[in-house]
């Protein structure tokens, strides 16, 4: 890349260098999450300051993350965070980027219990991405987070830190039931992995490559195996009509709701994403 450009010039650099891997808007939002993060203007600044020049520190910068997102490398990864229903934070290698889908799952849970004072359990936590966004914008609640990776729980604590939330996190085995857990919720929510590995074909390369396999898939012959450990903890520490949420493969729904109402649920209910997708689930403990 040339030294001493300008911002258009730069902006153009970076769409002519990703032309043809990326779509455009694609392309658009990827130069406006750069600028932002290096120089921290917003998208109406870059269009007002296009004949600014910048330096050479910069530039070099950008060349650095046109050659990583020319390897399918997700933009979150090489700048270190994201955003999530309003809120930035950190992400890295060892937990998944947080999902526009899962914001719906969030808004779901948060129109069921606006003005409670419950206690919510985040099984799988990752970024910390739903217990934040639960913590923020309910206020009364009680939110922990728990995952099986000592990585995302680090990076969990983290954003709670910069996000200047109070929320409890520490490693928990699902599968495992370890440690066991005393406490009681009225409501477990969870993103387990649901991916099937004969799905993998589908799937693009800045996921597989990049993002933790251990945080999408499961085996074909047990697909749903998450679930049922979901279900069956669910019985043991929700309180009486206490509900779990969860992001479900758009594959399965009628077999992810049939794990809960043959688990001691009374009711439980499919919604579709924006995209007219079956991809979240409720399910309300019987009393």
């Amino acid at each position: 890349m040339n030294r001493n450009l300008t911002i258009d010039e730069v902006r153009n650099q970076i769409k002519q260098s990703l032309k043809g891997l990326y779509d455009a808007n694609e392309i658009r939002n990827f130069t406006d999450l750069v600028f932002q993060h290096l120089l921290n203007y917003s998208k109406i600044e870059l269009r007002l300051r296009g004949q600014e020049l910048i330096s050479t520190q910069f530039t070099e910068k950008i060349e650095e993350i046109i050659n990583r997102l020319s390897v399918s490398e997700p933009i979150q990864y090489i700048l270190g965070k994201t955003f999530f229903y309003d809120l930035s934070l950190e992400v890295s290698p060892g937990v998944m980027i947080p999902r526009p889908e899962t914001e719906e799952l969030v808004d779901w849970i948060i129109q069921d219990s606006v003005g409670k004072e419950f206690s919510i359990l985040d099984i799988g936590t990752g970024s910390g991405c739903i217990a934040l966004a639960l913590s923020k914008n309910l206020p009364l609640a009680t939110v922990t987070g728990v995952d099986i990776s000592e990585e995302a729980l680090e990076t969990a604590r983290k954003n709670a830190a910069l996000n200047h939330a109070d929320i409890r996190f520490f490693r928990f085995d699902l599968l495992k039931r370890s440690p066991e857990l005393a406490d009681r919720f009225e409501i477990i929510v969870s993103n387990p992995p649901y991916v099937r590995e004969s799905e993998k074909k589908f799937m693009q390369s800045n996921v597989l490559d990049y993002e933790p396999p251990q945080a999408l898939f499961v085996p074909d012959e047990d697909p749903l195996m998450f679930y049922k450990a979901i279900a069956d903890l669910g019985n043991t520490i929700l309180t009486e009509n206490g509900c779990v949420y969860c992001e479900i493969n758009e594959a399965l729904p009628e077999e992810t709701a049939g794990v809960f109402q043959g688990s001691n649920y009374r009711k439980t209910e499919i919604r579709k994403d924006i995209n007219n997708r079956p991809r979240m689930i409720k399910a309300v403990k019987k009393r």
